[in-house]
């Protein structure tokens, strides 16, 4: 058994110094995020094709992509595939649900002269560079670009 007249406290200096550093960690990096501030972002490349999009589910468990533009089919996502598409379209639909926003705004395919590829929602602002998944998701987004009305 130990001896409680042995018995020593860890010091309160180096405590109470971590809990200083962990605050201010905590502090700086949602400054940062909030304000941009360290942050470092390459400028857009200059857009070398566009397509507005609309998603619908349909009763099957398929999606029918349509044209933003004219509400033309452009292809159909057949139940049990692409789940890299149907996970990142649920997404941006959940997060217009919980905003309040219908389906009906278009969301913006862009193609850019550096190769990459970005997918926008006007309706939230979001904003997902695709090629940031690799590019076998990105490509499943790319043949939308190419792929005329049906």
């Amino acid at each position: 058994m130990s001896d409680p007249a042995n018995y020593v406290p860890f010091p309160r200096a180096p405590l109470i110094g971590a809990a200083v550093l962990i605050a201010f960690t905590i502090a700086a990096a949602a400054i940062g995020h909030m304000t941009g501030i360290g942050r470092t972002t390459e400028p857009d490349a200059a857009t070398v094709a566009e397509r507005s999009l609309r998603y619908e589910d349909r009763p099957d468990g398929s999606i029918a992509v349509l044209d933003g533009r004219d509400g033309s089919l452009v292809t159909m996502i057949e139940p049990g595939t692409n789940g890299f598409m149907r996970g990142t379209m649920r997404g941006l639909a959940r997060e217009r649900r919980s905003r309040g926003i219908g389906a009906e705004p278009p969301f913006e395919l862009i193609a850019r002269a550096d190769g990459r590829l970005t997918l926008l929602d006007p309706a939230t602002e979001r904003r997902i560079d695709l090629e940031s998944f690799g590019p076998t998701n990105a490509a499943a987004f790319a043949k939308l670009l190419t792929i005329s009305h049906r």
